[in-house]
């Protein structure tokens, strides 16, 4: 036995050595970096990491996307990329729904713009985020009521009314509008929801969306239902009190919205 064991020893340390000399390096301790080893990045690869982090919350109260970026923001918008990590965010706020024991109280709490409807045809005019927001040409584009799909929440959507979920639509559009809306979301295919929630500018004067959301998610609350999920396309959707069991965050790299 104890022969066995110095073989053992000795074939160990005649591997270590023979790695030792070799060229390849394993596991190196420092990655290299553009700074470190002089290169530089192309405008695709700096978008794609601002994109990261905008998605990832790193970047906050930023007024407009980069003018480099619009090329690739659009790319990005109308690709199957896009597509795809829509689907899977969609698709995780379904799983979770599917193993709930559902009650006749049990909402699910959906924005609307970028959400459920797609403002695309009014932002590739508008240069996908890196213009300043012009609050005037947004209106009259909404009021046109010409939003189109967001094809992916769709097909969430119907598999949780599906499962006997109520869907509540929760939007920083003001009251003015709900006519409108109502008429809009049912073109886009959506025409079955509990309670559609709109910013009266009167009790919601000086509050950004965090505040509003969180607190007509507060009113449902009160009035018994219990939020079981929560889905949105900015932060200030899906984060602030009352916000639900659940949230799932889609992604849009266009505008931040406190």
């Amino acid at each position: 036995m104890n022969m066995k064991v110095l073989v053992f020893f000795v074939a160990t340390i005649l591997v270590a050595w023979q790695c030792h000399g070799s060229e390849y390096e394993i596991f190196p301790l420092q990655m290299k970096t553009g700074h470190s080893s002089g290169l530089h990045y192309s405008t695709e690869v700096k978008c794609e990491s601002w994109r990261l982090g905008v998605e990832g919350h790193n970047l906050i109260n930023w007024k407009t996307a980069p003018e480099a970026c619009e090329e690739h923001i659009g790319n990005y918008l109308f690709s199957e990329q896009f597509g795809s990590d829509s689907k899977l965010v969609n698709q995780q706020a379904y799983f979770y729904a599917r193993t709930l024991n559902i009650t006749d109280k049990d909402v699910f709490v959906f924005s609307v713009d970028m959400t459920v409807l797609s403002n695309l045809p009014y932002y590739k005019y508008h240069g996908f985020g890196t213009e300043p927001n012009n609050a005037t040409l947004y209106d009259a584009w909404v009021w046109l009521g010409e939003a189109t799909t967001m094809r992916e929440t769709k097909k969430m959507y119907d598999k949780l009314l599906d499962l006997g979920i109520k869907i509540i639509f929760l939007t920083g559009r003001t009251v003015d509008k709900e006519d409108v809306t109502e008429r809009n979301l049912k073109s886009a295919g959506f025409h079955t929801w509990e309670k559609l929630i709109l910013k009266d500018p009167f009790l919601y004067g000086g509050k950004n969306a965090l505040q509003y959301k969180s607190a007509e998610r507060k009113k449902l609350e009160k009035e018994g239902y219990r939020i079981i999920g929560n889905i949105g396309d900015q932060w200030s959707d899906i984060l602030g009190a009352n916000k639900g069991h659940r949230t799932f965050k889609l992604p849009n790299p266009m505008y931040y919205i406190n």
